[in-house]
């Protein structure tokens, strides 16, 4: 069977235009094909996705390559890379331990999100986030939440995160949420500037239904995974539980999720 690689490209990054043939080149060398992310055939087919940005494109590459149980390596072209594994002058050393098999496979929480709006339906799968943001400077949102059916909160805010531990030192750390580690089965609820002392971040099983309702209040916004946005009125809800997926990242056991903290927070923290 053939040895197939994908490429999820972020073009807009520098010299990640120029890599694309370089590395088509060099997997040719090695007797192996490669399809590029806008190709829509082939994903059941490819042994593993390589990213090529930072971690916007590897949460895109990851959450499409999910459904296909296939795993992705992430190079970080970006400013953070908090999910890539590889930094950009790696790439051919990361690789022919890929292709020798020298590597782990990390599986990731992964989140359904359906969003009930007007009697319709849609649904999501959510990698990092599902955030909601009111969108009037002077008008709070009032989102009861509720853990399998039980009311927890209902303060009027500026707006809710709801996000895996993939997601933790994404908006929801900026938001005064928890670092969670990746392998931890639980989700996140982070609520943004709430009218209440007894508001608080929480960490719950990945077993809850959360349902989030828009009770009052106009103009607030729902974006999952920073793609996908839809603006509520009261009485529209989305309900969020685990996904039967999974993400799956290529690690190669060079950095360990205390170090990445460190490494990548650094700013944050004094030594």
């Amino acid at each position: 069977m053939k040895k197939r690689v994908g490429l999820w490209v972020n073009r807009s990054k520098i010299d990640t235009e120029s890599l694309i043939p370089q590395l088509v080149n060099w997997f040719n060398g090695q007797g192996w094909e490669t399809v590029t992310e806008w190709q829509e055939q082939g994903l059941d087919d490819v042994d593993f996705v390589i990213s090529l940005g930072g971690d916007g494109t590897v949460i895109q590459a990851a959450r499409e390559a999910a459904a296909h149980n296939v795993p992705v390596l992430g190079v970080n072209y970006g400013k953070l890379g908090f999910l890539c594994d590889v930094e950009r002058d790696e790439v051919y050393s990361a690789l022919k331990k890929v292709l020798k098999k020298e590597y782990n496979i990390e599986e990731r929480l992964m989140l359904t999100a359906s969003l009930i709006k007007a009697g319709e339906k849609k649904e999501y799968t959510v990698l990092n986030d599902a955030v909601f943001l009111r969108d009037c400077v002077d008008s709070l949102v009032t989102l009861q939440v509720k853990l399998s059916g039980e009311p927890i909160s209902s303060p009027p805010s500026d707006g809710l995160i709801i996000a895996t531990p993939t997601g933790s030192t994404a908006y929801s750390l900026s938001a005064g949420g928890s670092i969670v580690s990746p392998d931890v089965e639980a989700i996140l609820i982070t609520p943004l500037a709430a009218h209440a002392l007894s508001s608080r971040p929480m960490i719950v099983s990945n077993k809850e239904r959360i349902d989030i309702i828009l009770t009052r209040g106009n103009g607030c916004r729902v974006t999952f995974d920073g793609r996908h946005t839809h603006t509520l009125e009261p009485g529209d809800s989305v309900r969020v539980v685990s996904s039967s997926i999974k993400a799956r990242f290529i690690r190669l056991g060079g950095r360990s999720f205390p170090r990445i903290v460190r490494e990548k927070l650094r700013d944050r923290w004094h030594e």
